[in-house]
């Protein structure tokens, strides 16, 4: 009997990178959830509905800019750290590079935030909240997940992704008592991920022996010309996904800011869901794309109807439970959440649809299906998500959310379908 047992591939299957990067990557995400949903609550009975609706819409206009500081690394980069995996120098002057990169974009975005303030007046509501936000370009621009990522070791990262966030929530429970500390909330999360990420990085050149360079302005010129397509995409998509709340915040008083925010947060949250597939899957289909396309056709569609199932019990469970989440959160009855969190409950299953799609258009690098498929859904999600908006409000940004969901899946098929038919039978046959 223990013989039997011992041919078990459970070793195989511990061992398998994929499901390795699946496993870390969740762990990051739940920490992620578990500390959001702690906080929701803490947030909301400390400094008021009102503020912790400018306090996340402050998150997302930061938020927007860190895909200006990531630029398309979290897609190009952990591709080329596997490709270079076991030569030091090489690995030392791209990590080199992207750093580099990133942080001058940080300056930048930052700069951008401060002359829109200062310079022009805007965001006059949360200016104070948005300026202390601005630390949380430079935790993006330092955190070293594609690295780690590429590199397929993503334990460490995932254990200090989930102390970064204690100490955000010891942060939270210590300091933050009144509405007019609400400028700290974002700033201590910056904080902390800060200086996580310098950890790592110190981690990376004394353990793995990573050196770092002087940057090279002239390779960091190239991979951002290269890294472009992937720059719009991401704003695109990016806009289109969690853009809702800043088109409300044109037509709605803060309070409504905060009853939506509470239940896009908690959809949002759950929308990880594909994107942390797509991440956990894509340096190992990228190698079997390469070598056996029939294997990793195989291994594609095992994947997705899994998602798709898994992602249709998300969407059921956040429908029917919506009260109850809503009254654990604010720890009140908030029947205007309610009913958003229940439209928006589809959001993880729509969302799912398209992951073939996108891994489909990643492995097989046609950056410009992305490009045209994120901007075609992010014009589509604007001009819907103004119209209903302006017309029914927080209901209307909910149902324009869940159209963009439909339409972007829609858009994928048809141009993998115009442009890559071997693809797309080889996938949906």
């Amino acid at each position: 009997m223990f013989e039997k047992l011992s041919l078990f591939p459970i070793g195989h299957i511990i061992k398998n990178k994929s499901i390795q990067n699946f496993f870390f990557m969740s762990v990051i995400q739940s920490s992620n959830i578990l500390i959001s949903l702690i906080t929701m609550p803490l947030l909301i009975q400390s400094i008021g509905l009102d503020q912790f609706g400018l306090v996340n819409l402050s998150l997302s206009v930061i938020i927007l800019l860190n895909i200006l500081v990531g630029f398309g690394y979290n897609l190009s980069a952990p591709k080329d750290v596997a490709v270079n995996q076991q030569d030091k120098d090489a690995l030392s002057h791209l990590v080199s590079n992207v750093f580099s990169g990133k942080i001058l974009l940080a300056f930048l975005a930052t700069l951008f935030i401060l002359i829109g303030v200062f310079g022009m007046g805007l965001f006059k509501e949360y200016q104070i909240i948005l300026v202390f936000s601005c630390l949380l370009l430079f935790s993006e621009a330092t955190l070293p997940l594609w690295f780690f990522q590429g590199m397929e070791k993503m334990k460490l990262i995932s254990i200090t992704n989930i102390f970064s966030k204690l100490l955000f929530l010891l942060g939270i429970v210590l300091f933050i008592h009144s509405p007019d500390q609400s400028h700290w909330v974002n700033f201590m999360m910056g904080f902390f991920g800060l200086g996580i990420n310098l950890f790592l990085l110190f981690y990376i050149h004394t353990f793995l022996e990573i050196k770092f360079y002087r940057p090279q302005f002239s390779a960091i010129w190239v991979s951002l010309k290269d890294n472009i397509l992937f720059f719009f995409s991401n704003l695109a998509s990016h806009i289109s996904i969690n853009g809702g709340l800043i088109i409300l915040s044109f037509f709605s008083v803060a309070e409504t800011l905060g009853m939506y925010s509470l239940a896009e947060r908690i959809v949002m949250v759950l929308r990880l869901f594909p994107a942390l597939i797509i991440q956990a899957i894509y340096p190992n289909t990228s190698k079997i794309y390469q070598t056996d396309k029939p294997a990793f056709f195989r291994f594609l569609k095992k994947v997705y109807i899994r998602v798709l199932f898994i992602g249709l019990l998300i969407a059921a469970g956040t429908y029917l439970s919506a009260p109850w989440i809503i009254q654990v959160l604010a720890r009140r009855s908030l029947d205007e959440s309610v009913k958003y969190l229940k439209i928006l409950s589809a959001v993880p299953f729509l969302a799912c649809l398209n992951v073939g799609n996108v891994t489909l258009m990643l492995v097989a690098d046609l950056k410009n299906l992305l490009f045209k498929a994120s901007w075609m859904m992010c014009v589509y999600m604007i001009s819907i998500a103004s119209l209903l908006t302006s017309k029914f409000g927080g209901t209307g940004l909910c149902y324009a959310i869940l159209s963009t969901e439909i339409i972007v899946f829609l858009i994928c098929l048809v141009l993998l379908f115009r442009n890559n038919r071997k693809l797309f039978r080889g996938f949906y046959s």
